[in-house]
């Protein structure tokens, strides 16, 4: 048999195994597990770092100033250094609509081996423990919540016992380029971290998704978090992974009534979305990149490539094995299509969504070795090895302090 054919072959096996093998992976029917009915409702304190989100704060927030939720919460806000006014915004809209009560805090720039958003969290985290929440949620400023999702978060923690439930949430898709874009890199990260996979009984992953995340505050004090992930850019696997080494349980699951308001219009917008922490997912390995490239292009382009290359030369082994690989791949990709409500004509081009987060992820390479990897909203992250560790010992979470007194509302 020819190189062509081989190859082919190849990815079509690759694609059977992805099948059947990588915990149903494409399949989107895991949704938030039974939820109990509650005699009493515990305390809860949401936490939501934001930085310059002026633009979608508006949307996002007072979805959370309006949750029907039965029992004592209270948002804090971490203003984390701001230049458009985002404290202040939120605080009118806290004026304006009123609900549950909010606080609004500004820490202060990063010490050396934080990153923002976790030193944020930090300080949130710290005037919430000071009320004695029985659970934290951990939400990002761009996320809108259904008016019951509090309510649904906890009761489904409860009842299956978990210290971490995680919503992904769904992301914004209205453009050409989010339509291209958005369910892959959602379908991509259920490829990686199988959502099965991540809730079975005896795990076999560990993720969350950091947009909506549930965690009970004593699992985040046995696990040390966020000063036990202060450097990582990927916090949402981080906190999970710290939570799950401790004990804890932990679901993953896409969510149904959690959205992001956040704007991704144009292909550089969601370029910089991936690219800024795709490095880092390979560790800042430069074998891990390589191996990578080279998944990308074995599995998603040499369907379609050995498929046309062999109908254009008249290997019928090629065009079959190929074709066949392709068809596969793209029926894995049609309930994602079918969960963000996009044509599922889309599904045969996701090779070519492939192609851009393979040229993503190098550019992310080409940025870190650059000096500006890790960049978003105006910092840059050096790898985890090359920041300075605080004096304190490891485990031993250091009680923080926020620098100025929060304002209530």
């Amino acid at each position: 048999m020819s190189a062509l054919v081989w190859i082919a072959l190849v990815s079509l096996i690759v694609w059977l195994w992805l099948l059947l093998g990588q915990g149903f992976f494409w399949r989107t029917d895991q949704r938030l597990p039974p939820r109990a009915d509650l005699a009493t409702w515990p305390d809860v304190a949401v936490v939501v770092p934001a930085r310059d989100e002026a633009e979608v704060l508006p949307l996002s927030l007072p979805s959370l100033l309006a949750q029907d939720y039965p029992g004592r919460a209270e948002i804090f806000l971490v203003d984390d250094g701001s230049s458009d006014g985002t404290g202040a915004l939120a605080r009118s809209l806290a004026d304006r609509h009123g609900g549950l009560p909010l606080s609004v805090v500004s820490p202060g720039e990063p010490e050396a081996g934080w990153t923002g958003k976790l030193w944020a969290l930090r300080h949130g985290i710290a005037l919430a423990r000071a009320r004695g929440p029985e659970y934290l949620l951990l939400t990002d400023a761009d996320i809108a919540h259904a008016p019951d999702g509090l309510r649904e978060l906890v009761a489904a923690a409860r009842g299956g016992g978990y210290d971490l439930v995680s919503q992904m949430a769904r992301l914004r898709v209205a453009s050409g380029w989010e339509r291209m874009i958005v369910p892959a890199f959602v379908y991509f990260f259920a490829q990686l971290y199988p959502f099965r996979w991540i809730n079975a009984a005896r795990p076999r992953a560990t993720a969350a998704a950091g947009g909506c995340v549930l965690l009970r505050t004593g699992a985040a004090e046995r696990a040390g978090v966020p000063d036990a992930v202060r450097h990582a850019v990927i916090d949402d696997v981080s906190v999970a992974r710290a939570v799950r080494r401790s004990g804890g349980r932990v679901w993953l699951g896409l969510a149904d009534r959690v959205d992001s308001v956040r704007p991704y219009p144009r292909l550089a917008d969601l370029w910089r979305m991936v690219s800024r922490s795709a490095y880092a997912q390979l560790r800042h390995n430069p074998l891990l990149l390589l191996g990578t490239v080279a998944g990308l292009a074995l599995v998603y382009l040499a369907p379609p490539l050995t498929c046309l290359a062999g109908l254009a030369v008249g290997s019928a082994g090629a065009a079959w094995a190929g074709g066949l690989a392709w068809l596969v791949m793209s029926g894995t990709y049609l309930p994602m299509l079918r969960y963000y409500r996009q044509p599922l004509v889309l599904a045969p081009a996701l090779p070519f969504t492939a192609l851009l987060y393979l040229l993503m992820t190098v550019d992310s390479a080409v940025q870190h070795y650059r000096g500006r990897g890790a960049a978003w909203k105006g910092r840059t992250y050096a790898r985890p090895g090359a920041t300075p560790e605080p004096s304190r010992a490891e485990g031993a979470p250091e009680q923080s302090r926020p620098e100025a007194s929060p304002e209530q509302y």
